[in-house]
């Protein structure tokens, strides 16, 4: 088995698309992996340079030196393609770098900022679904990326007025927005309400 594939064993529970593409509800979370000391430094000791296709999630990251070799891993991802990190309890993955990224899913963390990813400048896919970021600000970085599909599902800036508007005139080169085409209105400009108001007075 080649390198690519060999950490998908340590998947604990089906993914949220294959959940969702069977309807079935997820009533008890995946057992996160807590690994030891030994075990870590077993990991350090992997090939990472060379991985292409990488599901580290549900990772119990408790302590100081599980969140220091955590990133020490994703510093040496130098040529991973797809990533998957979902519910590893990460805030700031900023001082990551990822160049040849192209599917990232981050989701079910506790990043409350589009400035707290990795620098990841050939993202086309970029699932960030059950994070708790509350503003757009900082989406403009992925402007000048190749970035066609986002998910932002259950991100309290998912309630903001104009929310699909807002993302797709940061982003015109988007497609899909949480699981959704990109539709003739998400084209138009959102609506100035000062300037209804004083319309109407």
């Amino acid at each position: 088995m080649s390198f690519t594939f060999r950490f998908w064993s340590i998947i604990f529970g089906p993914s949220e698309e294959w959940l969702l593409s069977r309807q079935v509800g997820c009533t008890l979370p995946p057992k996160k992996r807590v690994l030891k000391k030994n075990e870590w430094e077993t990991w350090l000791q992997e090939n990472w340079e060379d991985c292409k296709k990488l599901n580290i999630s549900f990772q119990d990251l408790g302590d100081p030196y599980q969140v220091q070799n955590f990133n020490r891993i994703l510093r040496r991802l130098i040529r991973v393609e797809t990533l998957w990190l979902v519910d590893n309890s990460l805030i700031d993955l900023s001082a990551i770098r990822l160049p040849s990224c192209r599917v990232l899913n981050m989701s079910k963390n506790y990043l409350t900022s589009f400035k707290q990813l990795p620098n990841i400048p050939q993202i086309q896919h970029l699932s960030l679904a059950e994070n708790h970021i509350e503003t757009l600000d900082g989406l403009s970085r992925f402007r000048c990326t190749p970035l066609e599909i986002l998910t932002l599902k259950r991100n309290p800036c998912e309630f903001h007025q104009n929310y699909r508007k807002q993302v797709f005139l940061c982003l015109p080169n988007l497609k899909i927005l949480d699981g959704i085409l990109k539709l003739p209105e998400d084209c138009s400009p959102p609506e100035n309400i000062f300037s209804k108001l004083c319309i109407l007075s």
